[in-house]
């Protein structure tokens, strides 16, 4: 029997994977609630809102058109659990790979990220999903 705290991690590592594979009804199924409250203001996405889990795979899902391959690595897991809802913070590393870009093949993103989430019937359910930016080293525009 995994305790919360493990299912937690867990959850959390299905968001990166699934978003690596492009698994949209994966991340729609076992990840997200149905809003999540969404920030990625430090990268310049404008203000935090909230938005559909399925309107948030769409734009991640265009987001990453033309990227031959995506990959996040995460760690350094602190979770809080207060009854029926959790805070989870990671440190990640996405990087980028576009095979065809002429200078540099790879763009990282170095941060961490503050995820909620909520007991659901179904079980944990991210519903808040914040990315800091540390910083971006290589091909920023993929060009």
């Amino acid at each position: 029997m995994t305790t919360e705290r493990e299912q937690l991690i867990e959850l959390s590592n299905k968001l990166f994977i699934y978003t690596d594979y492009k698994e949209w009804q994966k991340l729609l199924d076992e990840v997200f609630s149905e809003t999540v409250h969404f920030d990625m203001s430090t990268l310049g996405a404008g203000k935090a809102t909230d938005i559909l889990a399925k309107d948030l795979c769409e734009l991640w899902n265009r987001g990453f058109e033309g990227i031959d391959a995506v990959h996040h690595q995460s760690g350094n897991f602190l979770v809080t659990i207060t009854g029926d809802q959790a805070e989870i913070y990671c440190y990640a590393i996405a990087t980028h790979f576009k095979e065809a870009a002429k200078e540099g093949k790879v763009r990282e993103f170095i941060g961490s990220y503050n995820l909620g989430a909520i007991k659901s019937p179904k079980g944990w359910r991210l519903n808040s999903f914040r990315y800091n930016l540390k910083y971006i080293n290589g091909n920023i525009e993929l060009v």
